[in-house]
């Protein structure tokens, strides 16, 4: 089913004791202040305390981890159906960040509960931790299923006992390459169990990758009520690059001293940088993202919570599952390549009634990502523009439509009016004249110029023949080829060429120093100088390497050319300089990037 408007309105009367679940958690839901259960957990809750299957979909912010946790604690207020120390409930997220969250509110649901332990497994945390947390009967394990895997296939998990398992945020987990771990895991799991799948849509693919694995589900989709940040300000600043953004970043952080701010990015490199280059800015900044340490993570999230920083350098999923209060506001450096994740991001501000605003920094080359979480989601972005940091390039009105390219088709790129006799414009084109002496469809060329109707040059490429047609110039240029209908493979070659007869001749003696080929490359013959000698292979313990090269036995060499340098696995700590540092983003910024 799908739930409507009006479907959602009438849900304000209902109340958690009135849905069913057990006592003890219903007391300790009211002692939490929580009463009335949202429009998801109040149609997915009875769904899941009958024992059905439930595929369902509703965005982040609408507390679909309630709608699972609760039915989930009550099944486990009851007496185990087999006996065991593996877990009863088994639920999956996509990344660790989301695992631990969801672990922390299943502990605070779960304490009047007796013997209901909760264990997270994710990457990150060294192995006999978790083999020493799994050797104790567990009722919720909460886990990414990259480190579960590495645990089912050392024989530490026994899920003869479990009797539900969980999906949580099934698009994301497709989207980073988890379908076959999950297939896997699920072949693995009694198949008598409960199994509930929640996810932001219910796409064509998610619901293909479901159907194996539940029986006869109940489908609730939660439709859309405009955004659950409502009281989220939601701007945009146009800007001309990198460097540009980086300005930009440090100043909207800046304009709100006492705010902390979430910057989203696309890599983990860019986290990195950017929150190198924002701290010599005077910024207390770090970064987030999947390559750090899990104990890295939580010492960043920490300081995070503690205020001990102010901006927080994060990818998507690095991002997901992060819940601090104190977030006012979000910057979405880079937009998302999904429009979802837009919302994802701007939910971590303007949270318990608090207002936030999310800021995307958008250039020419993203106004189509923009175009669509606008058309998605409805949302009528405010335009921001910082004093001395105003952006060159300004897009035209929406719906506006800019000047044709001298024909009557408009373009598809950015804003204004359109060029001159052939200018770029069209449908919401990028304004501006052309340069000075640029090209100029209908008009003459420059002096020595490419005119597509003029005579070839002597010998060379004319786009029409006589008839309109492209074709080559009959007459080869000098030294060249005569074509007609292909290639003349019978001419005679340029002097120190070749002579092609159906093929290359295999039998011809080599070039001096060369090689004799025949049916193949002839790996018996002598080296030439300095070179090597391949036996069924390279020979990896052949002469001496040319003077400043590398002897590889079974790798490269470790030592380092002189003036080069040696890698010793990821980042090793150390900070860079800050001329480096700077450095960096001078050439990114020439390079346009």
């Amino acid at each position: 089913m799908t739930l409507a408007a009006h479907d959602q309105a009438s849900d304000q009367d209902i109340t958690f004791s009135s849905l069913g679940l057990d006592e003890d958690l219903s007391k300790e839901l009211a002692s939490q202040g929580l009463v009335n259960p949202t429009p998801i957990q109040a149609h997915a809750i009875p769904v899941l305390l009958r024992g059905e299957d439930l595929m369902a979909s509703a965005q982040t912010g609408t507390g679909k981890t309630a709608a699972f946790l609760l039915p989930a604690i009550t099944r486990l207020a009851r007496p185990p159906v087999h006996h065991g120390k593996g877990p009863r409930v088994l639920v999956l997220t996509p990344t660790r960040e989301l695992a631990e969250q969801v672990s922390k509110v299943a502990v605070a649901f779960a304490r009047r509960i007796p013997r209901c332990k909760v264990v997270s497994v994710v990457g990150g945390v060294p192995y006999p931790v978790q083999h020493k947390q799994l050797a104790q009967p567990v009722e919720v394990l909460v886990a990414t299923p990259g480190r579960l895997m590495d645990l089912m296939r050392s024989g530490r998990i026994d899920f003869r006992r479990l009797e539900m398992l969980v999906l949580d945020e099934a698009d994301r987990m497709l989207d980073m390459g988890f379908i076959d771990d999950i297939e896997e895991i699920v072949g693995q799991l009694p198949p008598e169990r409960q199994t509930a799948l929640f996810s932001a849509t219910l796409s064509q693919t998610v619901q293909t990758f479901a159907a194996p694995m539940l029986r006869n589900p109940q489908k609730v989709e939660l439709a859309p009520q405009g955004l659950p940040t409502a009281n989220v300000e939601q701007s945009v600043h146009y800007a001309d690059g990198y460097e540009h953004k980086l300005k930009l970043t440090a100043a909207l952080a800046q304009a709100l001293p006492d705010t902390q701010s979430i910057v989203f990015v696309a890599t983990k490199v860019d986290a990195d940088s950017i929150s190198d280059w924002l701290k010599l800015e005077g910024l207390r900044a770090d970064a987030m993202h999947g390559d750090l340490p899990q104990r890295t993570r939580r010492k960043v999230l920490d300081k995070l919570r503690r205020g001990e920083i102010d901006m927080l350098i994060a990818t998507d999923v690095a991002a997901r599952g992060i819940d601090v209060a104190g977030i006012g506001q979000v910057i979405n450096f880079d937009l998302p390549r999904f429009s979802e994740d837009y919302i994802h991001r701007i939910g971590r501000t303007g949270r318990a009634g608090r207002s936030g605003r999310a800021v995307s920094l958008v250039t020419k080359n993203d106004f189509m990502l923009l175009t669509r979480i606008r058309k998605r989601y409805q949302i009528d972005f405010g335009t921001m523009a910082m004093e001395g940091l105003e952006a060159r390039f300004q897009p035209a009105a929406r719906g506006e439509r800019g000047g044709d390219r001298g024909n009557d088709r408009g373009g598809r790129g950015f804003g204004g009016g359109g060029r001159p006799q052939g200018g770029n414009g069209g449908r919401g084109g990028y304004a501006g004249k052309p340069r000075e002496g640029g090209y100029n469809r209908d008009s003459a060329p420059r002096e020595g110029g490419y005119n597509r109707d003029s005579a070839p040059r002597e010998g060379g490429f004319n786009r029409a023949d006589d008839n309109g047609e492209r074709t080559f110039s009959r007459a080869p240029r000098e030294g060249g080829y005569n074509r007609e209908g292909g290639f003349n493979r019978d001419s005679a070659p340029r002097e120190g060429g070749f002579k092609r007869e159906g093929g290359f001749n295999r039998d011809s003696a080599p070039r001096e120093g060369g090689f004799k080929r025949e049916g193949g490359f002839n790996r018996d013959s002598a080296p030439r100088e300095g070179g090597f000698k391949r036996e069924g292979g390279f020979s990896r313990d052949a002469a001496a390497p040319r003077e400043g090269g590398f002897k590889r036995e079974g790798g490269f060499n470790s030592a380092p050319r002189e003036g080069g340098f040696k890698r010793e696995g990821a980042r090793d700590g150390a900070p860079r300089s800050d001329r480096a540092i700077r450095g960096e983003f001078a050439r990114r910024n020439n390079r346009g990037e």
